[in-house]
């Protein structure tokens, strides 16, 4: 059978991360990863919204670890595990391969969740990978182009969209579908902003959520807070708020950013662990970051749960990086993992953005926005990428363009959203 000193499963921020810190001690690892690419999925939004074109933010594995000859990166999805035999199976293009390994990595991220509404799935757009943002381009390019020759009925019709979720991605999606329309389509569109919480980007709090409600309202953005999702059916969407009065939205669009769900690879460490988990999925990890009971088992970012961490990369990165350390016997095995908060940060709309470094230091607007700017160019991976970004920034924020939308003629004809509800 084939060995492994290490296997990394998940191509996302933190197995990333963990990858090149093995790689500093020399380890050989193999990379197992159900897509060629790596995601950097916080801008998802913008080429959802044809700022950027999907190859600035998803450069391919090989490409990213072209440098490190410890490196074996592979396509494939694990099907089975076996923790006290060491042995992982994976499977790509109908093969099954199976790799004995001395510590493994996992770090597969998680999915959308519907809240036991299933149904939705086939009735909204989600962002969770680049195919899911190809498909909402498509989209969003088919209705603004149908909604420019139709009378005014279809044309209030078509330009309806109802964004579920008031977190950074509903938050990001709504400011920009405003913006797409005022900006480079010169259209009216209907944004409506669904959350159950009762404020805008919850974790921020305070005064930074109520800036994101007003810069969002001042564009046209109508915001519902203490507001859930009760149906959806072709063109309309239902809520119910805290006052348990339904009514009815006209959605031609429905974008679901709400909530998160994990199976897959967790699903199968969990119930070959014995590891326990949360509603969500997520498995209840412990403090050094090992699953259940075996010590050459780590799980990190989205698909764990550990002491409240945000589901954020920066989590997942320096999650990568301690497993990686134990690893290599930089850290002492059994260290609690402790996270460093470096702050939060999300866009509203163009020169509009909030930060939070901590409960004392904030800022918001212009300066902000600069922020988000500069981290994000910095966490791009790959010079190429950051060079690209700039350029398309420039166009779609100084300028009026979207070369985004370029790429649309490339990805199959849209869905239309009687034919998604229909099937």
């Amino acid at each position: 059978m084939e060995q492994a000193d290490v296997v990394v499963v998940g191509s996302g921020f933190g197995g990333l991360a963990a990858a090149k810190q093995l790689a500093k001690s020399g380890i050989s690892y193999v990379l197992i990863s159900s897509t060629p690419e790596h995601l950097f999925q916080p801008l998802l939004y913008q080429v959802a919204t044809g700022v950027l074109a999907s190859e600035e933010i998803a450069p391919p594995i090989a490409t990213v670890l072209r440098r490190h000859k410890e490196a074996d990166v592979r396509l494939g999805k694990v099907v089975g595990i076996e923790p006290d035999t060491a042995v992982l199976t994976y499977e790509h293009e109908g093969v099954r391969s199976q790799i004995r390994y001395g510590s493994l990595i996992a770090a597969t991220g998680a999915s959308q969740s519907y809240f036991g509404r299933d149904d939705f799935a086939d009735k909204t757009f989600s962002l969770k990978t680049i195919d899911d943002a190809k498909v909402l381009r498509a989209q969003i390019e088919r209705v603004f182009t149908e909604a420019a020759a139709a009378d005014e009925e279809t044309r209030n019709r078509l330009l309806s969209f109802v964004v579920v979720g008031a977190g950074a991605t509903g938050v990001e999606v709504a400011g920009q579908l405003k913006e797409l329309a005022k900006r480079h389509y010169h259209q009216e569109v209907s944004v409506t902003l669904v959350e159950g919480a009762g404020a805008v980007l919850p974790p921020f709090g305070g005064g930074l959520s109520e800036y994101a409600k007003k810069s969002l309202t001042g564009s046209g953005v109508e915001v519902l807070l203490s507001t859930f999702v009760t149906d959806i059916e072709l063109g309309k969407v239902t809520v119910k708020d805290s006052d348990g009065v339904e009514r009815g939205i006209a959605a031609e669009t429905v974008v679901w950013s709400a909530g998160v769900q994990v199976g897959g690879f967790a699903q199968l460490l969990a119930e070959a662990t014995g590891c326990e988990t949360d509603r969500a999925g997520r498995l209840l990890i412990n403090p050094d970051l090992t699953v259940g009971g075996h010590a050459d088992i780590y799980a990190i970012g989205d698909m764990t749960s550990l002491n409240g961490y945000p589901g954020q990369s920066p989590v997942a990165m320096q999650e990568g990086r301690h497993a990686a350390d134990i690893i290599r016997r930089k850290k002492r095995p059994g260290t609690p993992f402790k996270y460093w908060d470096k702050g939060s940060m999300a866009v509203i709309s163009r020169f509009s953005a909030v930060v939070k470094l901590n409960d004392r230091v904030t800022f918001r607007g212009v300066i902000a926005w600069s922020m988000w700017l500069a981290v994000h160019l910095m966490y791009l991976v790959g010079f190429r990428n950051r060079f690209a970004a700039v350029a398309s920034w420039l166009v779609a924020f100084i300028g009026t363009g979207r070369p985004g939308f370029d790429e649309v003629e490339k990805v199959p004809a849209p869905v239309s959203a009687a034919e998604r509800v229909a099937a």
